[in-house]
C-alpha cells in the first residue's frame, strides 16, 4: 500500500473520526502487525495539537494463549493499574481510536463458556468508569489489514494478493479518495437528512417483512431520536465519527417491546467462530426462541450473557445496495458486515439518544426503555426485497424501506 495513500487514511482517522483537539491526550490501540500505520496516525495526533500521544499494543497471539493457559479466577481479575487507567480516562478524557486488524479466528479453540464468564466477572467493576466517562469523549475505530483476516476474506489467494484486496475493500468503503475530508463531509450531510425525516415522523414502531421468513415489529420511543455518521461529545459538543467507515442510520428501541421472527441474511462472527443460517423469535421483547445451522449452542450462550442479552439494544437501517454490501465480499467484522444492510443488535442500547440525556442518571435512562448488557452484538437481516414499515401513533402508515432500500 502506498506511503501517501496510508497517510491520508491516518489523516482521515485523527482530524475526521476521532477529531483530536488541540492539548488532548490521544491513547490508540492496535496489534503489532499496524506499526506504520500507527505511526502515520500518531504523527497526525501531534499535528492536530494533541497534548500525548499513547498507545496501546495488542497480539492475537498472545491473547489466545493468555485466554486458554490462564485460569477464569486469574482472567477476571481486575488490577489495581488497571482501575488507575480507568480512574485517567475518566479524569482526562483521552480521544480514543481503535484500529482493528484481528483475526476473525484468533480466539478459536477457547472455550466460549470462559469468554463468557470471564466478561460477565469483570464487567460490573468496569462498568462505573465507563458510565462516568460516557458520551464525553471522542473515539473512532478503523479496519487494517492483517495476513490473517486477509486470507480468512481471501482465502483463494496468495497472502500479499490477499492484502491488497482487503486494502482496496477497506480504502473504498471509508471513502478514502482524493479528498477524503470533502467525502465524509458531503456523507455526514446525507446521512443527516435522512435522520432528520426519520425523526419527524414520530414513529410508533416499525414493521419488518420479507420473503425469506422475517415478519416482525419492534417499538420505538417518542423520546428517543435516530442518529447516524458523526455525534458530538457532552459538554464540550466536539463533533467526531465514531466508526469509519458506517452507511446507518440507527435508533435504540424500547426494551420489552418486540414481536415476531426475524431470519439472518449473512453469518455473524461471534469470538472466533461463525453463527450461520439463524433466526430469532422475539417474544415480549425478548429473544425465547433461536435456531441456527452452525453454532447454536453459542447463539443460546451468547443472548444468557446477563439479563440485558436477550433483548434489543438497535435498530439500524442500511440500504442493501450499500457500497459495502454491493462488494459481495463477507468482512468477518462487524464494523464493516454491519454496514452491508440492515441490522439489530442484541444486548446494550444507546443512552445518548435520549432526548435530554444529560438531564439523566444512567438508572432512569434505563428505566426509560434502554437496554443495559454487558454485549452488544450487531446481526444483519437486511435482504433483497426486506420491506419496512412505519406506523405513527395514529396509525397512518410510511414506507421506510422498500424492496431492501431506502423508500424516501
Amino acid at each position: 500500500m502506498k506511503k501517501s495513500i496510508l497517510r491520508k487514511y491516518a489523516k482521515l482517522t485523527a482530524k475526521v473520526g476521532a477529531n483530536v483537539q488541540k492539548g488532548q491526550d490521544v491513547v490508540i490501540y492496535a496489534n503489532v502487525d499496524q506499526e506504520l500505520l500507527v505511526s502515520y496516525i500518531v504523527e497526525e495526533c501531534y499535528r492536530l495539537g494533541a497534548r500525548k500521544v499513547m498507545v496501546e499494543w495488542g497480539s492475537d497471539i498472545v491473547t489466545r494463549l493468555v485466554y486458554k493457559k490462564e485460569t477464569i479466577k486469574v482472567l477476571s481479575e481486575v488490577t489495581p493499574w488497571v482501575i488507575e487507567k480507568q480512574k485517567y480516562y475518566c479524569k482526562e478524557l483521552p480521544a480514543m481510536i481503535y484500529v482493528d486488524s484481528d483475526d476473525p479466528d484468533g480466539l478459536k479453540g477457547v472455550s466460549q463458556k470462559k469468554l463468557a464468564e470471564v466478561a460477565k466477572n469483570r464487567y460490573p467493576i468496569l462498568k462505573p468508569y465507563r458510565d462516568e466517562r460516557d458520551n464525553k469523549y471522542q473515539w473512532t475505530i478503523i479496519g487494517a489489514p492483517s495476513k490473517a483476516w486477509a486470507k480468512k476474506v481471501f482465502p483463494e489467494l496468495p497472502a500479499g494478493k490477499a492484502m491488497e484486496k482487503l486494502w482496496e475493500a477497506i480504502l473504498y468503503t471509508s471513502r478514502v479518495t482524493d479528498d477524503p475530508i470533502k467525502a465524509w463531509d458531503e456523507h455526514n450531510k446525507d446521512l443527516e437528512k435522512r435522520t432528520k425525516f426519520l425523526n419527524s415522523l414520530n414513529l410508533d414502531y416499525l414493521h419488518y417483512q420479507s420473503s425469506n421468513g422475517t415478519d416482525f415489529k419492534v417499538w420505538l420511543s417518542e423520546n428517543v431520536l435516530w442518529e447516524a455518521g458523526g455525534e458530538k461529545t457532552l459538554g464540550s459538543n466536539i463533533f467526531f465519527n465514531p466508526n469509519i467507515p458506517t452507511e446507518e442510520c440507527f435508533t435504540s428501541p424500547i426494551k420489552g417491546k418486540a414481536e415476531g421472527k426475524v431470519v439472518a441474511t449473512k453469518p455473524l462472527s461471534y469470538q472466533g467462530q461463525l453463527i450461520d443460517n439463524f433466526s430469532i423469535v422475539f417474544k415480549d421483547g425478548k429473544a425465547v426462541e433461536v435456531h441456527a445451522e452452525k453454532n447454536e449452542a453459542l447463539l443460546k450462550e451468547m443472548i444468557a450473557m446477563d439479563e440485558g442479552a436477550a433483548y434489543l439494544g438497535e435498530c439500524a437501517l442500511v440500504p442493501y445496495d450499500s457500497p459495502i454490501n454491493n462488494l459481495g465480499i463477507l468482512f468477518f467484522n462487524t464494523l464493516y458486515d454491519e454496514n452491508c444492510c440492515c441490522h439489530l443488535a442484541l444486548g446494550m442500547g444507546f443512552t445518548n439518544l435520549v432526548k435530554n440525556y444529560q438531564n439523566y442518571t444512567n438508572e432512569q435512562l434505563h428505566e426509560m426503555g434502554i437496554n443495559d448488557s454487558a454485549i452488544h452484538v450487531d446481526f444483519m437481516i437486511g435482504s433483497k426485497d426486506l420491506n419496512i414499515t412505519g406506523y405513527t401513533k395514529d396509525g397512518k402508515a410510511v414506507p421506510i424501506f422498500k424492496n431492501g432500500n431506502w423508500a424516501f
